[in-house]
């Protein structure tokens, strides 16, 4: 990828390493799933009513109903539950290895060695995790979150394969899926008083936190992630996610009070080597006297892997 699109997947995983503890704010007496709902509402409506849709239904509702309702309602879900933000940004990562599997199942991206070495020591990883938060604290939040990630590598590779162009009317149409099923659950599991209640008393922070996640997390964050996934290989693109729980885990510790522990922060460790093992790839050097054939070789591989896959 380009210097430009280097910047533009690092700001990403800046701005959605502070979204986790946006996140927590803006759950502090609020129910998960209405915040839920009011996110995603604010981000399909007006727009999606001046917006063209960007491509056929089906990827559309699928993009919708995997990166953004299954992968969030699962994610609030768990930090409401209880589930300390850093720790959640750091498993979330395990989409890194999920999206390679769920690619080489589905669209023949095959794993190399390496890939395929990095997935084991990220298992390792999640076990060592699972561990040191499980001897604490109940299990269902640590699985809502590896739930979360699936659903957002699923998410990914529709992306990809979809290969749909218009990215910010792809974000804005795929979040029309949320709002619905997220009021319905938050009628069911808080209640219609609490449910209007809440709207009734809605703070400044909610309403920030709300903003946060609209502007930053889904316009700036989906709108480039999306675009970089259409115009480079998932190989090239989801290591950048590496970042999200550098800052996530260090916004906790200083905005919110949640050191990792020890067996957390081990665990966090060998889970980022073995994601970084996988996903990371070596340049090969070149001598200045072949420079010519490199870039020869760099333009024919760019061209075939932007080319369409065949359904």
């Amino acid at each position: 990828m380009s210097f430009r699109d280097n910047l533009r997947a690092t700001l990403v995983a800046v701005v959605w390493g502070a979204n986790f503890v946006v996140i927590d704010e803006g759950l502090r007496g609020f129910p998960a799933f209405l915040l839920l709902a009011a996110r995603f509402t604010l981000v399909a409506f007006p727009l999606i009513l001046f917006v063209p849709r960007p491509g056929p239904w089906r990827p559309i509702l699928l993009i919708g109903a995997l990166m953004s309702l299954g992968q969030f309602t699962l994610l609030y879900l768990a930090l409401h539950l209880g589930m300390p933000s850093g720790l959640a940004s750091l498993l979330l990562q395990a989409q890194a290895m999920f999206t390679i599997v769920l690619a080489s199942a589905t669209i023949g991206e095959r794993p190399s060695a390496r890939q395929l070495a990095g997935i084991a020591i990220g298992l390792v990883g999640l076990l060592t995790v699972a561990i040191g938060y499980g001897s604490a604290a109940p299990a269902v939040p640590l699985l809502l979150t590896l739930g979360a990630a699936l659903s957002w590598a699923s998410g990914n590779v529709v992306s990809r394969r979809a290969r749909i162009t218009n990215v910010f009317a792809l974000v804005v149409w795929s979040a029309a899926v949320v709002p619905g099923p997220a009021l319905l659950l938050a009628l069911l599991v808080s209640g219609p008083h609490t449910v209007a209640h809440a709207l009734s008393t809605i703070g400044l922070r909610t309403i920030a936190s709300t903003l946060y996640t609209v502007l930053g997390a889904s316009f700036f964050g989906y709108v480039t992630w999306n675009s970089l996934l259409a115009r480079h290989p998932v190989s090239a693109v989801v290591p950048f996610t590496l970042l999200v729980p550098v800052v996530g885990i260090l916004a906790a510790w200083l905005f919110l009070g949640q050191p990792p522990s020890v067996t957390e922060t081990l665990g966090g460790a060998i889970l980022l080597s073995g994601v970084a093992t996988a996903t990371l790839r070596r340049r090969p050097r070149t001598l200045p006297g072949f420079a010519g054939a490199a870039v020869a070789q760099r333009s024919l591989a760019t061209a075939a892997s932007s080319s369409p896959s065949r359904e």
